[in-house]
């Protein structure tokens, strides 16, 4: 096909078009798993029922009249580009944001491409030595991010298509409280939404992370843990006391010197983690814990959180 036909009738920029096919290249895809098994896997990924019933509406069968040529093609391309960076631990975009109105199969294609690519990310993990529950405790993050997504009614998922892409390529790993990134130097720390960030916590989690990359990725020579969030922002200490987690967290790290432009916007990203939401207006948002009230006060006298990066050793 065209691509820029593709692109037309995908209603996306032909530009994000002719980078799938430049980095998806002539590379084999892989296919989905077979309708009657989805069932089974998406429960094992955490998916929960109401959006598990979506994904299967729109599954895309070879008859499915829902699978344009234009769609196919795109999520072939799409699975390929992830396969071909299997190991890699950058951020990657699987392809351009859909107009995810126009139903099922455009809401989900990337998700369909996690999918197909399940069974290479286990296969990696083996290769790794890492332990079953893990693997699948890991790759479960599909679940957290869909039910995140459906309660941002849509407004999470354009981050997330690329987030999810460093799970199935065996980079990312759900170690405990702490999700841990594979990088050069550092195993970089994420912090999901899975209950409180207690001290204890994380240092089951960084102990749990120091056993498990000696063990099976020996040939990388960490030397420090990184984090790069607004949590890691001294403005919150203005509004937290000084025993709560979060303020605790931040006392591990040693910070870079603050660069503006040095991440994502910081004001858009506590909004999304926060509260789950990028359009409710400020004065609507709850305020039932010192981190709401911290978040709204703040942005309401017109300061602006800062994303800051810090680290220290393993």
């Amino acid at each position: 096909m065209d691509l820029h036909d593709i692109a037309a009738r995908l209603a996306v920029p032909v530009e994000e078009v002719e980078r799938v096919a430049q980095l998806a290249g002539d590379r084999p895809s892989v296919p989905l798993p077979a309708r009657a098994d989805a069932p089974e896997l998406l429960d094992r990924l955490a998916v929960r029922p109401d959006d598990a019933a979506e994904v299967m509406q729109g599954w895309p069968d070879p008859s499915s009249p829902l699978w344009t040529p234009e769609l196919r093609w795109l999520l072939d391309r799409s699975i390929a580009l992830v396969h071909a960076d299997l190991g890699g631990h950058g951020w990657l975009s699987p392809g351009p944001e859909l107009p995810r109105e126009r139903g099922p199969a455009w809401r989900h294609l990337y998700v369909y491409a996690y999918l197909a690519l399940v069974d290479v990310a286990r296969g990696y993990h083996r290769d790794h030595g890492v332990p079953d529950d893990v693997s699948w405790r890991s790759l479960a993050d599909l679940g957290r991010n869909l039910a995140i997504d459906r309660r941002m009614r849509g407004e999470g998922w354009p981050v997330m298509q690329s987030w999810l892409t460093l799970h199935v390529r065996g980079s990312i790993y759900e170690l405990g409280r702490l999700q841990h990134h594979r990088g050069d130097t550092a195993i970089g720390l994420h912090v999901p939404d899975a209950g409180p960030l207690t001290p204890e916590a994380v240092v089951a989690s960084l102990d749990e992370a120091r056993a498990f990359f000696a063990r099976h990725f020996p040939d990388e020579p960490y030397t420090a843990f990184s984090c790069g969030s607004w949590l890691l922002d001294p403005q919150l200490r203005e509004y937290l006391p000084e025993g709560s987690n979060i303020v605790r967290f931040q006392q591990m790290f040693e910070l870079v010197p603050y660069e503006e432009k040095d991440g994502p916007d910081a004001d858009v990203e506590v909004l999304r983690f926060v509260f789950r939401t990028l359009s409710t207006p400020l004065d609507q948002l709850p305020r039932r814990t010192a981190l709401q009230r911290a978040i709204v006060d703040h942005l309401r006298a017109g300061r602006h959180w800062h994303w800051r990066h810090g680290r220290f050793p393993i």
